[in-house]
């Protein structure tokens, strides 16, 4: 681990950009802004006026899972599909900025982290002087849902594992089994997009979601084929999306992970409910900080 991991982190300056939601499928324009120590990810909604238009990422703020990520405040304010920003913003160890937006869905861009992580490049970082903390996971912590299972373990770093079952012969059995930092996020994880299935498109958007979908943003399967021209990015492109999702869900804790997250046939929902479960045993983790190694090794 590198000196400069032990601090915090906000972008160096503004960066703006914008795109379409992939439920909504509405054209949104994003800042995102320097924050102070300790701030945390806030999303602010700019189009909103007559309620707290500020939206902070915390777990408790997360309010549903269909699909995506989505998280509200207490005036129930929203901002949907967070998930592929808040991986790109943990892998570049951004710990405190303001995002706004000027409508309720952050933009889906191609479907991966990457645009993310350029966008995130031209901003820059800068290191802030207040110690970094890490969330040490100490015992283990599982949900189960079915045949379906999200597990959090201990670990001396971080490390993402995912298994997904598909009958399709386009996606089948895939796993994948990382330690994730900046470095391996960018090359093994930030470009893998999000899929979906041609069959379920007309239900979906019937119920106000994947209006904005596309084969420009998703990889998209109609039975056993891969209708994107372009083909996959990767053979397990979609198990590496899953645990990109997994980064990114993982995050709303607010700290980075010192340990183990295994996702088996998992989606949104499971990483959010581990995060929950491990909450709620207070003696299954502990905030890590520099000053706190430093304290030890004395």
């Amino acid at each position: 681990m590198s000196a400069s991991a032990y601090f915090q982190h906000t972008v160096a300056g503004p960066v703006i950009f914008a795109g379409i939601g992939l439920h909504t499928g509405e054209h949104v324009r994003i800042a995102v802004r320097p924050a102070a120590i300790d701030a945390g990810i806030v999303f602010v909604r700019t189009d909103v006026h007559d309620r707290d238009n500020r939206v902070a990422v915390k777990p408790e703020a997360v309010c549903q899972t269909q699909l995506g990520t989505v998280i509200n405040n207490a005036d129930d304010v929203r901002v949907s599909t967070i998930e592929h920003l808040m991986a790109a913003l943990a892998a570049l160890s951004i710990d405190n900025c303001i995002v706004e937006l000027d409508g309720p869905e952050v933009p889906i861009m191609d479907g991966s982290s990457e645009p993310f992580v350029q966008i995130l490049d031209r901003a820059g970082r800068r290191k802030q002087e207040a110690a970094r903390k890490y969330i040490e996971i100490l015992e283990p912590i599982l949900v189960e849902e079915g045949d379906k299972r999200a597990s959090l373990t201990p670990s001396d770093r971080f490390e993402v594992a995912f298994e997904i079952a598909f009958g399709s012969k386009a996606i089948g059995r895939q796993r994948v089994d990382l330690t994730v930092d900046e470095e391996s996020f960018r090359a093994e994880l930030s470009n893998c997009r999000t899929f979906g299935f041609l069959r379920d498109v007309e239900a979906l958007r019937a119920i106000g979601l994947a209006r904005g979908g596309s084969m420009d943003n998703a990889v998209v399967i109609d039975g056993d084929r891969v209708l994107n021209p372009e083909g996959l990015r990767r053979a397990d492109e979609f198990v590496r999306h899953k645990a990109l999702d997994a980064v990114g869900d993982l995050y709303v804790l607010g700290a980075p992970i010192i340990g183990r997250f295994e996702g088996v046939l998992a989606g949104h929902g499971l990483n959010n409910a581990v995060v929950r479960a491990l909450l709620a045993q207070p003696r299954a983790w502990r905030l890590r900080t520099h000053a706190l190694e430093l304290a030890e090794a004395v």
